[in-house]
């Protein structure tokens, strides 16, 4: 007979792993990676809560933590750089090999399709910072960079830009652009 250890083990394992390699995401981000598996993920956080392994607080419901200090102030814990990049992964989670948390200014690097690429958000105001931080990136990756305008891409100098996009944190709808599409905007 088969456990239900055995049944949900490696999605569970897969789930905590997103929790504590971004330390936060929602269930909607889990829902477009795990994509017809809405029970299963419901049943995988109810359990992941209950076991201490991931918190929540009353707030923000949807949107779990690697620790339960979070909690305590999650608007600030609520990474929304984070949150906006892991909107950009889940629609490349069905190709991506293997995914993990990168260092400023990469939000998240990915492999899929035998190429890396670093997701990068660019704040309002901090196209200069990034523009900076940037050159010193490996030149290998293909860069997916997340602005909140789209004024801030004629601002932006960054190698190996694949394309440029506006994510909106509610609904996960991404606007994708190209070099060419902003040209001629």
């Amino acid at each position: 007979m088969i456990t239900r250890e055995q049944i949900y083990g490696k999605e569970a394992t897969e789930i905590l792993r997103y929790v504590t390699t971004y330390h936060c995401i929602t269930r909607n981000h889990l829902l477009r990676i795990y994509p017809d598996r809405e029970k299963q993920i419901d049943n995988l956080l109810k359990y992941l809560l209950r076991q201490g392994r991931i918190f929540t607080s009353p707030n923000t419901a949807d949107i779990f933590f690697d620790n339960s200090e979070c909690c305590s102030n999650p608007i600030t814990a609520m990474d929304r750089e984070m949150l906006a990049a892991l909107w950009v992964y889940a629609d490349f989670s069905d190709r991506a090999e293997y995914h993990y948390a990168g260092e400023f200014p990469v939000k998240i690097l990915f492999f899929a399709d035998a190429t890396a690429f670093d997701i990068i958000y660019v704040p309002e105001d901090k196209e200069a910072l990034i523009n900076c931080a940037a050159m010193q990136l490996d030149e290998d990756s293909k860069r997916i960079v997340i602005v909140e305008t789209m004024e801030q891409i004629d601002k932006l100098t960054i190698p190996n830009t694949a394309a440029y996009c506006l994510v909106n944190l509610q609904t996960g709808e991404i606007q994708y652009y190209t070099t060419e599409e902003t040209e001629e905007n």
